[in-house]
């Protein structure tokens, strides 16, 4: 019997959305909850589960397509009570599988994947007590299936979960790189940790972090996304805009038609914050995360809201009103391959410096995976916007209406500066802040800035502030 999945409501407001990612083919053994698509809606990108479990007989969209709720995305042959049995002999299939994969999952045919020959990693979740050792594959399976293969048709699909894709961040690991062992070759967290532990024992190389502080150098051009046509100069790509890339357009307008803006710039000494920064021990505040300069940032902000409530406001036009915000919810302006989004940390006042730290890795984690609400990228007070991390010094960044100021940070660098008549090497940190005009005058911005600056030179201060 044929049986319709269609999309099922995506939240308050949302009626559609464009598929980003397919993650099934006609022919496939479906489960309930089983991921058919990811579908990108306004700024969140959320995958769509199937509610029936059958063969896939039809897939009624494909990358690219708008997808409206109620609208069928796959016709299935019968529901299944089951998932098919692995044919190999029993006892080989429970040496070949780990305790943390069901048995089910293995597809016939494939040969035991990076997961089965290492044990997991401590990441604070529980680890294999023995390793399983390998076991060499029957005769009949000598040739791999393709459909156990990681999909390699060019389009980009990267078959794995958000939880895979967090553990991917959090260990540095390209997914690209990684043969899943899951169903169709779908990655799992184990796959990824035994990737990062393979990459760990093999010989050192640069890391992540260390290569992308250093740009490289290359003399290839980049050929842009999109389908080759011509236009009357000459041959030209065209690529249909994202949802997330068409409401930042729509933002970015609205805010610069609305917002009458000011910039201020100025420098902060954090040669004493960096050498506080430097001396905190690896690994104390978690595994895998490192204390950046950015939650001495947000803190130092937060304070300065506090006093400055004008700031930390907003302008209700249709009542005419000023709007003064007692919560201190920051938005960190986040660089992700789908565009700039702005989750937000929330009552950043009334957190210390460990908990911002740890908060700001979350929400940046989760928008870099698109794997965050709608909700998350509201309600926000203020803006902070890291243009160091990619490099720059100043700029004039672009107001987040119907907030009234963003503060932009550039890449901090050593400079000669004049202190009791000498000449001393330190540290400074560029900033620019914007702000609406129509409600901060240039002074009030100015000991805003003033604020920022002391708490930032006085890393103390930040410490002892509740």
């Amino acid at each position: 019997m044929a049986i319709e999945v269609k999309l099922p409501e995506l939240g308050e407001n949302v009626t559609s959305g464009d598929v980003v990612n397919v993650l099934i083919n006609v022919g496939d053994e479906i489960d309930v909850n089983q991921g058919l698509c990811e579908l990108e809606t306004d700024k969140a990108v959320v995958e769509i589960p199937s509610s029936e479990a059958g063969r896939v007989a039809k897939v009624h969209f494909k990358k690219g397509d708008t997808i409206k709720v109620g609208q069928v995305l796959v016709t299935l042959e019968g529901a299944q009570s089951e998932k098919p049995v692995d044919k190999s002999p029993p006892k080989t299939e429970r040496k070949q599988t780990p305790e943390t994969e069901p048995a089910p999952k293995r597809q016939p045919g494939t040969e035991p994947s990076a997961a089965d020959k290492v044990d997991s990693p401590a990441l604070g979740m529980p680890t294999e007590e023995q390793e399983p050792q390998p076991v060499p594959s029957p005769p009949t399976q000598a040739a791999p299936s393709a459909k156990a293969e990681a999909p390699s048709d060019g389009d980009d699909v990267i078959p794995a979960g958000p939880a895979a894709r967090r553990v991917a961040r959090e260990l540095g690991v390209d997914l690209r790189q990684v043969k899943g062992s899951g169903a169709r070759g779908r990655i799992t967290t184990e796959d990824v940790e035994a990737a990062a532990k393979s990459r760990r024992a093999a010989p050192p190389a640069a890391s992540p972090a260390k290569a992308a502080a250093e740009p490289s150098i290359s003399l290839e051009p980049v050929v842009p996304p999109g389908d080759v046509a011509q236009d009357s100069w000459g041959q030209v790509r065209r690529e249909k805009m994202s949802k997330i890339r068409k409401t930042i357009a729509a933002q970015m307008r609205l805010s610069w038609t609305t917002v009458p803006h000011v910039t201020n710039f100025d420098d902060a000494d954090i040669t004493d914050l960096e050498r506080m920064r430097q001396g905190v021990p690896k690994g104390l505040l978690g595994a895998n995360l490192r204390l950046t300069s950015m939650p001495f940032v947000l803190k130092a902000v937060a304070i300065a809201l506090r006093r400055h409530p004008l700031l930390n406001a907003s302008i209700d036009e249709e009542k005419e009103e000023i709007t003064y915000k007692e919560y201190v919810h920051l938005g960190i302006a986040v660089d992700t391959p789908r565009g700039l989004v702005v989750p937000k940390v929330r009552n950043v006042d009334r957190m210390s410096i460990p908990e911002i730290a740890r908060a700001v890795a979350a929400v940046a984690e989760r928008a870099r995976a698109v794997q965050f609400s709608v909700d998350e990228l509201r309600g926000g007070s203020f803006t902070i916007s890291n243009l160091g991390a990619v490099g720059g010094t100043y700029s004039t960044p672009i107001i987040n209406y119907p907030e009234v100021a963003i503060l932009l940070l550039g890449r901090s660098r050593w400079l000669p500066v004049i202190r009791s008549e000498n000449i001393e090497k330190r540290y400074m940190m560029p900033l620019s802040l914007s702000y609406d005009h129509r409600l901060v005058d240039g002074a009030t911005a100015a000991r805003f800035l003033n604020d920022v600056i002391q708490y930032l030179q006085n890393p103390a201060l930040l410490m002892l502030a509740e």
